[in-house]
């Protein structure tokens, strides 16, 4: 015989107690929603604390990233050795986009603002008064919640920017700000809340109106400042707000010097509801009270007899959802229950599989087998999607945009795994060093757009001269490339040089002034069999060496590493 399907199960047991929750379904419902209502509030507010905690990270996080990213950018270095404000504010102008900032102030290595692309644009002032300036003037990259001379309040970091010679030139300074009516409008929208910035004990920024009236400029509540300011924690409760009860919480932003400088406030406003619920509650009391009691006794029998498959799936449910994705979902059955728990274990096991191969493509990428990918085939729909991603993402982390060629962390790890490989079984390894010769002249003649289409032409023709199965090209720089040889004596590597110098000679570039373009460079070469005691940064070195020896010579030339 046939199981009854669930849903069969949920008809018939609705049939059986509907007669008497009928008369105390108001009363049950009524008491549940004030619960439920005050719960609910209660649970947003808890949920998006830790939300704005997150945020506060994410925007800590980005300003880094924006600060470093910047004054790591050759175009920028240059505008600030310069002085030119026009050209660094040109090259600065799509870091908000890009890195989801809003602030970014440029300075020399005095601490004067050369630049900004936030209002007011206005420069010349000094800035040292920030701890984030102060340490990029030591050196240090670092990330505090400060107020500036023009930005009140944000989350803002400093990063040193250097010329080629090292030399400390500039300050990056770069954050998210918070103490505008856009951001803290921003911020409603994100977490459904009401939101006030704090500047001291009084309110700068806020979203809380009523009837026009703003609360803009009033103070904080001497017991939210003894709290949160002087003892600098975090306050959870209500508050009364132009008449409106909240469900509140402040969180105290603290400075470099950990002082409480400004405060966040995210409020919740309470609903009439748990008053109106209230006298349905009273009123039913006497009416559902023996309703509510048969129920029960009723409701015990029949959901017994259904809840407990679906317990079992919602603690197995919970275990894949803490992270155990080794679960297997023991619910068995043909209804309903049962194909949702084959469905779940389904979606645990490809998730499981795709979570190991992601992981083994991992240890062998860190190993130097960057060849190893994970095989996108092997899954279907919108899981193949998130496996392509995932190549798609490694591959990116790992490849030279502008030539295609590997780039240098992907050298560094592939490197690593020869020399041991070399060290174990005791055959030579080669690297050679190639330099462009004069780039920086063809660029200036030319334009950048010209120098790219050589650099890639150049890795084109470097790659298609080295053992392709065997021979790893990557870009080292911007007018360097490498080449890792296994298996390779320094006769050979000599040879593959000279082979590439001599073919790039002849190599033209296409350019629309002239017919076509020569472009040379310099080979440095090193060889050695990998022993204890020799280093892979001695192996690199002598090889740079080398190249050195060949730029002085006079270029177009190659040049081997000394003995050793």
């Amino acid at each position: 015989m046939r199981k009854k399907s669930f849903k069969l199960k949920i008809i018939i047991s609705t049939i059986i107690i509907v007669t008497a929750l009928f008369v105390t379904l108001i009363f049950f419902l009524s008491l549940r929603f004030s619960a439920l209502s005050s719960n609910l509030i209660n649970e947003k507010l808890t949920a998006n604390i830790n939300s704005l905690k997150l945020y506060f990270d994410n925007a800590r996080a980005a300003s880094r990233a924006a600060a470093v990213s910047i004054a790591q950018n050759a175009e920028v270095i240059k505008a600030i050795r310069e002085r030119n404000t026009d050209e660094i504010i040109r090259h600065i102008i799509p870091a908000p986009d890009l890195y989801h900032i809003n602030y970014c102030t440029i300075c020399d290595n005095e601490g004067t603002v050369l630049a900004r692309i936030h209002e007011p644009e206005s420069f010349g002032d000094s800035v040292l008064n920030q701890q984030n300036i102060k340490d990029a003037l030591e050196g240090k990259t670092s990330s505090y919640f400060e107020e500036g001379t023009v930005v009140r309040v944000s989350v803002r970091t400093g990063s040193p920017v250097y010329d080629a010679d090292g030399a400390l030139i500039g300050i990056i300074s770069a954050g998210v700000r918070f103490d505008t009516e856009d951001a803290v409008k921003e911020l409603e929208k994100l977490f459904n809340s009401e939101i006030t910035i704090f500047l001291g004990d009084t309110r700068i920024a806020s979203t809380i109106t009523r009837d026009g009236q703003s609360i803009i400029g009033t103070t904080l509540d001497p017991q939210i400042v003894e709290i949160v300011i002087k003892n600098k924690q975090e306050y959870l409760g209500d508050a009364v707000i132009l008449g409106e009860k909240y469900k509140t919480f402040y969180l105290p932003l603290l400075n470099a010097r950990n002082e409480t400088f400004a405060t966040f406030f995210m409020g919740i406003p309470e609903t009439d509801i748990i008053a109106a619920t209230n006298k349905v509650i009273r009123d039913g009391i006497i009416l559902g009270l023996g309703g509510l009691l048969l129920s029960i006794v009723l409701l015990f029998f029949v959901i017994s007899s259904i809840s407990e498959p679906i317990t079992k799936l919602s603690d197995e449910m919970n275990k894949i959802a803490n992270g155990n994705l080794h679960v297997d979902i023991h619910v068995k059955g043909e209804d309903e229950v049962g194909q949702l728990a084959r469905s779940f274990q389904k979606v645990a096991d490809i998730i499981h599989k795709l979570l190991d191969d992601i992981n083994v493509m991992i240890a062998e990428h860190e190993k130097g087998n960057t060849d190893y990918h994970l095989s996108a085939d092997d899954f279907q729909g919108d899981y193949k999607t998130l496996a392509q991603s995932v190549l798609k993402f490694a591959a990116f982390g790992m490849t030279d945009q502008l030539t295609g060629l590997p780039n240098r962390r992907n050298f560094d790890n592939r490197l690593n795994w020869q020399w041991k490989q070399a060290m174990k079984e005791s055959t030579p390894i080669s690297i050679l060093m190639i330099d462009m010769d004069k780039l920086k002249n063809y660029n200036d003649s030319f334009g950048h757009q010209q120098g790219d289409l050589a650099v890639q032409t150049v890795a084109k023709t470097v790659k298609q001269l080295v053992r392709p199965s065997m021979d790893f090209v990557a870009r080292w720089g911007d007018d360097e490339f490498v080449v890792l040889l296994p298996a390779t004596d320094e006769t050979s590597a000599v040879s593959t040089a000279e082979k590439i110098c001599a073919e790039i000679e002849k190599m033209l570039v296409p350019c629309a002034e002239i017919k076509g373009l020569n472009v040379t460079v310099s080979i440095g070469v090193n060889s050695q069999i990998p022993v204890p005691g020799r280093t892979i940064d001695s192996f690199i070195s002598k090889a740079d060496k080398a190249l050195y020896k060949a730029k002085t010579a006079g270029r177009n030339r190659v040049a081997m590493g000394e003995e050793g």
